[in-house]
């Protein structure tokens, strides 16, 4: 099942705008657009002639908003790693993903958050014979460690939580750790801006780069960062963005995308 986008236009407009702190009046000024004008366009309709004009007035790229605007777009060329998969379940209005990375030799594996149900996960782990030996959240917002006693009780994985975000009885992850998984490593990478200590955890050794990002970005957009919005746009560029473009990204809602579909693409950081 092809999995949607997590954000249309609309979603983009309102993070970006939220993050810059922008009144609509400000906004109607830069982007040369009359009130009439944007009150449709910030809900996914109005014209693509003031696509333009609001993408320059909040940073955006044009040619990615535009894209988005017309519904046109959707991550291509994601490859299929062996020894990574996404699990995707429903959370009241939405859903939200988890992960399970593992060495295919060792059949040592790694749960990157939960989702809110993580029995297809579990029974994936059985089937395919690996051993879960860690837990890595990316963030603890309640969609991302839904089901973290059920994952723990069944493979009694060591837990590890973001230092700036750390649950009790967990160990601590921070920036430029590493951990050995078979053969693999995993780095950790703080990517907050989304979240106090919003983490992304990035595995070597695979047939592509693997990076796990939570909310740190998505599928032709990024987790909204109404506080933190310049940080967030920081550590993206500079933390996720710089890895090689056939990077699998690992993102905590919607479809799987890679670096270069990003760079390419996502209206936040294509230009």
């Amino acid at each position: 099942m092809k999995i949607p986008l997590e954000d249309l236009f609309e979603d983009i407009v309102g993070k970006a705008q939220r993050g810059l702190q922008v009144s609509d009046q400000d906004l109607c000024q830069r982007a040369h657009l009359s009130q009439e004008d944007l009150r449709p366009l910030k809900k996914g309709s109005g014209t693509l002639a003031g696509v333009p004009g609001l993408a320059e007035a909040l940073g955006l790229g044009p040619k990615a908003l535009a894209a988005s605007y017309s519904k046109d777009w959707y991550p291509t060329d994601v490859p299929a790693i062996d020894g990574a998969k996404q699990f995707n379940t429903p959370l009241i209005d939405m859903t939200v993903n988890a992960y399970l990375i593992w060495d295919p030799e060792t059949k040592e594996a790694a749960v990157f958050d939960t989702g809110a149900d993580a029995s297809e996960l579990l029974a994936f782990v059985d089937s395919a014979g690996l051993t879960v030996k860690y837990l890595f959240l990316t963030h603890t917002h309640q969609d991302h460690v839904a089901d973290l006693g059920a994952i723990v009780k069944r493979t009694h994985a060591e837990i590890f939580s973001p230092d700036l975000e750390r649950l009790p009885e967990t160990k601590i992850v921070r920036e430029g750790d590493q951990l050995r998984l078979g053969k693999l490593r995993i780095e950790a990478r703080l990517t907050n801006g989304h979240s106090p200590g919003g983490t992304s955890y990035v595995v070597h050794g695979l047939q592509n780069t693997v990076a796990v990002v939570g909310d740190s970005l998505f599928a032709g957009s990024m987790g909204g960062a109404p506080n933190d919005y310049q940080k967030a746009l920081r550590n993206n560029m500079e933390k996720l963005l710089s890895l090689p473009v056939d990077t699998l990204v690992c993102p905590g809602h919607g479809p799987l995308t890679t670096i270069g579909n990003e760079r390419e693409h996502n209206p936040f950081f294509a230009r």
